[in-house]
């Protein structure tokens, strides 16, 4: 495991911009994969933050910090910030024959990256990218966001427009509550998640069958007690 630290500032002029002072959510695109519909609420917190607003999570935030790794906010209300992503590639990927470098494997590597508010997840795949000479096209690449709850564990792709550091603001610092992956996202639908994610995956099909069962059960139960009443009725009669 290896770690490293870019920044977007000072590594990749071409993806520091200046920031937007909102920020809006994306609507949902396709139906949302089981586990997911909690994260996908979360989204719905991540609209338009006044200046005051943003000061007041970002002075909590620095207060929550623990490495060392404060944000900074500027006074027309832009703010900068760390976020650390892991790099999760299935294959090796090219990189540049003169760069001497190899790019990280599926083994994974943790890379910190100084970013601002109105980087988008665009921008920092690219920045990543560039940052270990990968020759590979950004397209064929995801940032992932993975939210930790209650021993359960949520993978959510983003958007490229989405804003990393908002999300890390609005989350906090704690890693063990959400953390960022770069994985390639053109391969199978099954092998873009981990072993956790998919028996987390496996715990809630076994939950929503076990309650269809029981709901089947119960309708079951009630038709034939109908049905006898039914019959006992006729039994009566006769």
């Amino acid at each position: 495991m290896s770690s490293g630290y870019s920044s977007l500032e000072e590594d990749a002029e071409d993806f520091f911009f200046t920031a937007r002072t909102s920020f809006f959510r994306r609507a949902p695109q396709g139906k949302p994969r089981a586990g997911q519909q909690d994260v996908d609420k979360e989204k719905e917190t991540h609209n338009y933050l006044s200046k005051e607003e943003i000061k007041e999570k970002v002075h909590k935030y620095n207060l929550a910090v623990t490495d060392k790794l404060k944000m900074t906010l500027n006074s027309n209300g832009i703010y900068t910030g760390f976020i650390k992503v892991q790099m999760e590639l299935c294959r090796p990927s090219q990189t540049s024959p003169s760069s001497g470098k190899l790019a990280p494997s599926s083994s994974g590597c943790m890379n910190t990256l100084h970013i601002s508010s109105a980087n988008t997840v665009g921008e920092v795949i690219e920045a990543l990218l560039k940052k270990f000479l990968v020759t590979e096209s950004p397209t064929k690449f995801a940032l992932y966001k993975r939210c930790h709850r209650e021993d359960q564990v949520y993978a959510c792709k983003l958007s490229d427009r989405e804003h990393p550091l908002y999300l890390r603001l609005v989350a906090g610092p704690r890693t063990d509550t959400l953390s960022f992956v770069l994985r390639e996202h053109e391969i199978g639908e099954w092998e873009a998640f981990s072993l956790p994610e998919l028996q987390n995956f496996l715990r809630i099909l076994d939950k929503e069958e076990d309650e269809q069962l029981q709901n089947l059960k119960k309708r079951y139960a009630a038709y034939r007690h109908k049905l006898e009443e039914a019959l006992s009725e006729m039994w009566k009669t006769d």
